[in-house]
């Protein structure tokens, strides 16, 4: 289904940062944020499409990870910037 949405320049100037900075479309970046708003897609799964670089399943069920998982993503998240 197709849905056209206008957005102020401010905030699609940020969807296209958020593309390219992540390799995928604007409608890509658009539809991950409305799952993740609407319940439909859990942190744990985009962490781990991070991680492994793979499409993640909606309404994945959550999964623990060691106490210092937030500093490794964080690691992880500086790197990929600084490409």
């Amino acid at each position: 289904m197709a849905l056209s949405v206008r957005l102020d320049p401010l905030l699609e100037s940020r969807v296209e940062q958020e593309a390219r900075r992540r390799g995928i479309t604007k409608s890509e970046v658009v539809k991950d944020a409305l799952e993740r708003m609407l319940g439909m897609k859990s942190p744990s799964a985009v962490y781990r499409q991070i991680i492994e670089r793979q499409p993640y399943a909606v309404n994945e069920p959550q999964t623990e990870y060691s106490e210092n998982s937030g500093e490794k993503f964080k690691a992880l998240l500086r790197a990929k910037h600084s490409d």
